[in-house]
């Protein structure tokens, strides 16, 4: 997963950047998600991706692939092994798709 798809004017991205580094913005997302996502000029695509926590389409919409894993870490949290998390499994099969089983079976 490369830039090929990074938009640095997506909204997207500083409302991901915003959740990361504001705990009271974070505190009010995890209460009131459509709240945040309406005070923030971001498009009904990206709205829906995040609703959907669909992290394939918004990396295609041009979120950068750091972001995309601190989104996923910001809703879902963390785990304790790296890439065992709800979060990296979530991000893995919005990201891989129809692909994500085979992938899984080719790591055992």
């Amino acid at each position: 997963m490369g830039l090929e798809h990074f938009n640095p004017l997506l909204r997207a991205n500083d409302l991901v950047q915003d959740l990361k580094w504001d705990d009271e913005l974070r505190a009010r997302f995890e209460t009131s998600e459509e709240e945040v996502l309406s005070s923030y000029p971001i498009t009904e695509d990206e709205r829906e991706a995040i609703r959907g926590r669909d992290f394939r389409r918004l990396y295609e919409l041009g979120l950068h692939p750091y972001l995309l894993s601190q989104l996923a870490r910001l809703i879902y949290g963390t785990g304790e092994k790296a890439g065992t998390s709800a979060a990296a499994t979530a991000l893995i099969q919005s990201l891989l798709g129809d692909d994500y089983e085979r992938y899984m079976a080719a790591r055992e």
